[in-house]
């Protein structure tokens, strides 16, 4: 007869921690040390994300969780969950009695933390007894001083964990996304065919969700041409508009990437530029050095995760082309690069 060791057993079957965020993909880069964090205090268990469909399950197969047997556990376990589901719309009935599935789904779970209707009183009821485990409740933008990321991470971890805060006080200078072998095949594809070298470009993200946060795209095109044929523009659905311009320029440009490919090219990049944006955020957390461009918003407080300087000046129109190429040659040289790009 087979013995099963207690290891093995709860690899088979690991007890199972939910993670509840209704954020964009730069709020989730946010979240990503405070995950980490509730990782390292259940180790052991799977740890699901519910959030956007299309973030979560990028996040879960990504996210290079502290331990390593968490993190394979976490990997080989965990689950999505699109917050769009039915039983969290449940959750929001004026109703005293609970659907089945509801408290089946929830049930589940050891542990819930979520940082979703914090302040809805029937929300946090329902909730709380839908769960067979332990639910906490952690405002989706904590109020408060300092980097949002530093919120999160003081509202998931207690006395009994603070040990954890040392470990996780270098969120700036750690990976926070592996990105899958997939992803960088993709990007490398992409790459090859607009005949650029990878580890010899720098990335450009000219958007973001708010016009007021962008550098005008003229001062791109601008810092492209210093490139010297280096730059390639990654644009989204929101800038699909830019790509006429850009390409009478003759610029390389990439549209249309699923978030894997975008994780990929900033990886393979150089260095990257962008305004603040979920692209940016992203790239840094995959470990990509870039230089981010603030306006109206504070980087002390919303900066990217990661090896990044910034520039902020309002309006942000007026910070010039320039500046922005002095400081991808700087971190170029700080990588030891021995050859600074010559501006056109």
């Amino acid at each position: 007869m087979k013995t099963v060791t207690r290891e093995a057993a709860e690899i088979d079957a690991p007890t199972r921690v939910l993670i509840i965020f209704p954020g964009a993909l730069g709020d989730l880069m946010c979240l990503l040390p405070a995950i980490k964090a509730i990782a390292w205090r259940h180790r052991g268990s799977a740890i699901d994300l519910m959030a956007r469909a299309e973030l979560a399950r990028f996040i879960v197969d990504r996210i290079d969780f502290v331990e390593r047997r968490s993190r394979a556990l976490s990997r080989a376990h965990s689950q999505a969950h699109s917050i769009d589901r039915r039983e969290v719309s449940a959750l929001f009935k004026a109703s005293e009695e609970i659907e089945g599935s509801t408290c089946a789904f929830f049930s589940q779970f050891e542990a819930i933390y979520s940082f979703f209707a914090a302040d809805d009183a029937n929300f946090r009821r329902r909730l709380s007894e839908s769960c067979s485990g332990t639910v906490t409740f952690h405002p989706f933008r904590p109020p408060g001083e300092g980097h949002v990321a530093a919120a999160y991470l003081r509202s998931v971890l207690s006395s009994s964990s603070i040990g954890a805060l040392a470990e996780f006080s270098a969120i700036g200078q750690i990976s926070l996304l592996e990105p899958l072998k997939g992803d960088l095949d993709s990007a490398a594809a992409r790459l090859t065919a607009l005949g650029i070298e990878p580890e010899n470009f720098v990335a450009i993200f000219p958007g973001s969700g708010s016009t007021a946060k962008n550098w005008p795209a003229e001062k791109f095109a601008a810092l492209a041409t210093m490139l010297a044929g280096r730059a390639v523009f990654v644009l989204g659905p929101a800038e699909a508009a830019l790509a006429p311009a850009l390409g009478a320029h003759r610029f390389a440009i990439l549209h249309s990437l699923e978030l894997g490919a975008v994780a990929g090219i900033a990886r393979l990049a150089r260095a990257f530029v962008g305004n603040d944006s979920g692209a940016a955020h992203l790239a840094a957390a995959v470990g990509a050095r870039g230089v981010v461009l603030f306006g109206p918003t504070d980087p002390a407080r919303w900066g990217p995760l990661g090896k990044v300087a910034v520039i902020r000046r309002a309006p942000i129109a007026s910070i010039e082309p320039a500046e922005v190429h002095a400081a991808i040659c700087d971190l170029e040289l700080e990588m030891g690069s021995h050859r600074a790009p010559k501006e056109a």
